[in-house]
């Protein structure tokens, strides 16, 4: 297993313990059946915002070209750009700004939709938990370019490898090319396969996982590749 691999198991097994990946028969957003479901919003203490920070940052230093203001979309991509800021700076002495919008304009105050670092002349990457038909991150692209940035990146937790709901591509590979910069993710579908094909506890959950795998490959997703 090489160091990547070993990351992305990592990863998986915290979101299985913390109770952000958990396995059933679930109906995603877009109307499609899984069996099995993730969601960032069970991380909530200082530990678990901990250990995603630190999964964020080595993806955002594989990116290439190092951005200098990391855009959380509200509300999720909050919590993850600014603990992704933390370990950068902590675990590798990068110094790199936090933003993150306002679903409502403020009136008053300061005013504005924006909070935090200024992104004017600024290279920038978006951090959030998932992309589905990337409506949310084509917002987050429009507010950063108005705003003065320059978009250079995309970071995730999890790449579904599902395909986009135009079936031209996964939704991962719609992002890349619609927004013509790269889509990093800490973890896949495939490394969610691997580790529960490798741990005892999921034995009940694997056949159902490897048949979502093939059904996804079969509507025309292609698995992704990380280094």
């Amino acid at each position: 297993m090489n160091e990547r691999d070993r990351r992305a198991a990592s990863f998986v097994r915290e979101m299985i313990d913390r109770g952000v990946l958990t396995f059933g028969d679930f109906v995603l957003k877009s109307g499609r059946e899984s069996p099995y479901f993730f969601n960032l919003g069970e991380i909530a203490d200082g530990a678990g915002l901990a250990a995603l920070g630190s999964a964020y940052a080595v993806e955002t230093l594989a990116l290439p070209s190092r951005p200098e203001v990391l855009f959380g979309p509200a509300y999720k991509g909050i919590p993850i750009a600014t603990a992704t800021a933390i370990a950068l700076a902590r675990d590798h002495g990068v110094g790199i700004g936090a933003a993150f919008n306002r679903k409502e304009v403020k009136d008053h105050g300061e005013g504005g939709h924006l909070v935090g670092a200024a992104m004017a002349g600024r290279k920038v990457a978006i951090v959030d938990d998932l992309v589905t038909d990337g409506t949310a991150k084509r917002e987050a692209f429009e507010t950063i370019t108005d705003a003065g940035g320059e978009v250079v990146g995309v970071v995730l937790a999890l790449d579904r490898q599902e395909p986009s709901t135009d079936g031209t591509g996964t939704a991962v590979e719609v992002l890349e090319h619609g927004f013509e910069v790269p889509v990093r993710c800490v973890a896949t579908l495939d490394d969610v396969v691997d580790f529960v094909q490798d741990d005892a506890r999921f034995a009940d959950r694997r056949d159902a996982l490897v048949a979502h795998r093939t059904m996804v490959r079969v509507r025309g997703g292609a698995g992704s590749s990380y280094s």
